[in-house]
């Protein structure tokens, strides 16, 4: 391994997410809002614990009440007046249902004086629900959208028709009380009706779309779950302020501040980087060939979220594909690496942020008694990358917004 490298690669994913923490972006939404009457917090998503303690430290008791729900593991400490659940993800858990539940108490009776303050970041969609099909059956129809390649989109107007929370239905919910809601978007362009299935957001997507998703993939279902994607969700809401404070795109920015700063020359290629994950690591490690001549250092950054085809029973996640689909590219090259993460420090189910590949990965794989075409075939980048030092550990990070990914030439 290029030692070297692989302590740019360290630098630029702490520097990158230490940028994008949503305790600034909160502030900012908060700054000069003023509240009628009650104010009480409902918090979801991966970064619903910062998010919720950052708006606990701005406004203090002016919050009556709020109830967060996170990932397992993202709980830093008890916040004052506010009761913390810990769920599951990608595919909601019973204590995904108590935790909704919980807020949707907290939120019954409100008058047009009372508001909702509102806090959403990804990994809502499985975090904050209340279904309306059996337990089981959503966490099927969740299980056979994420193995089959699904994009986000796709998998959130399929989940928000068999929800009562999801494609405005929250939002509906509150009424007359005010929602205020403040978001981390991590799904590429922002649209607000698919971060987090849209719980406080008119639905874009129609029935006629979720019909053909089921259609396209395939998807096995009730006859139940079949006639509620029939049935419409809201198309207006008269009762909520939205605002975006924090994107992928701030992810790419940083990124590319950081290895300036390591004296590269940093090309962000996109922040809405959308494909297989193998095609985007392909891809990368064909830009470092291209200017494997070149004197100078390079970086090129790509922000947004892959998806992974499941062909094998191995673990890993779009992040570690990503970079050991690069190994193959870059095999031989001192000068290249290819690193890949998600700035929540999860990668698929895994306990890793995501992966690093250089010029030696390759090699190193064969002496394990190893190929890239195997593992990735069984998609078991995980344990490929745990025997080369590849897997980049973060822990949770406390935001959520998207994966970048960084190709270096040294």
């Amino acid at each position: 391994m290029n030692q070297q490298l692989r302590s740019h690669a360290d630098r630029i994913v702490r520097e990158a997410i230490a940028a994008v923490q949503p305790d600034a972006a909160v502030q900012r939404a908060l700054s000069g809002m003023e509240f009628p009457g009650r104010v009480l917090l409902v918090a979801a998503g991966k970064a619903a614990w910062q998010m919720a303690k950052a708006a606990s430290g701005c406004l203090g008791d002016r919050i009556e009440n709020g109830v967060v729900v996170t990932k397992y593991g993202h709980v830093m400490g008890p916040i004052a007046n506010f009761t913390c659940f810990e769920a599951g993800h990608p595919v909601p858990d019973e204590n995904s249902f108590r935790g909704t539940q919980a807020a949707l108490d907290l939120v019954a009776d409100l008058t047009e004086k009372d508001t909702v303050l509102f806090l959403l970041s990804g990994g809502g969609s499985a975090l904050f629900e209340k279904p309306l099909v059996p337990a089981e059956e959503l966490q099927d129809i969740t299980g056979q959208l994420l193995a089959c390649g699904a994009d986000i989109v796709e998998i959130n107007t399929i989940r928000k028709r068999l929800s009562q929370v999801k494609g405005g239905r929250f939002a509906q919910l509150c009424w007359p009380g005010k929602v205020e809601a403040v978001i981390l978007s991590d799904i590429l362009g922002d649209p607000l009706d698919m971060i987090a299935s849209g719980p406080a957001c008119p639905d874009s997507a129609t029935a006629e779309d979720a019909q053909r998703i089921r259609k396209k993939y395939g998807l096995h279902m009730s006859k139940t779950a079949e006639n509620l994607l029939g049935v419409e969700t809201p198309k207006s809401l008269d009762n909520v302020h939205t605002q975006i404070n924090g994107s992928v795109r701030e992810l790419c920015a940083a990124a590319a501040v950081t290895c300036r700063n390591l004296g590269y020359e940093p090309v962000i290629l996109t922040d809405q980087l959308c494909c297989q994950a193998r095609e985007a690591g392909s891809f990368l490690a064909s830009i470092l060939k291209t200017h494997a001549g070149d004197p100078k250092a390079m970086a090129f950054i790509a922000g947004g979220e892959t998806v992974v085809k499941l062909t094998g029973h191995g673990k890993g996640g779009r992040n570690q594909e990503i970079a050991l689909s690069a190994a193959a590219g870059i095999a031989g090259l001192e000068r290249a690496a290819v690193f890949s993460v998600g700035s929540d420090g999860t990668d698929g189910p895994t306990d890793a942020a995501g992966g690093y590949a250089d010029g030696d990965t390759c090699a190193e794989l064969l002496q394990n008694g190893l190929s890239v075409d195997a593992v990735l075939q069984d998609n078991d980048a995980y344990h490929a990358l745990e025997k080369t030092g590849g897997l980049i550990m973060t822990g949770p990070t406390g935001t959520n917004v998207n994966d970048v990914a960084v190709a270096l030439l040294d």
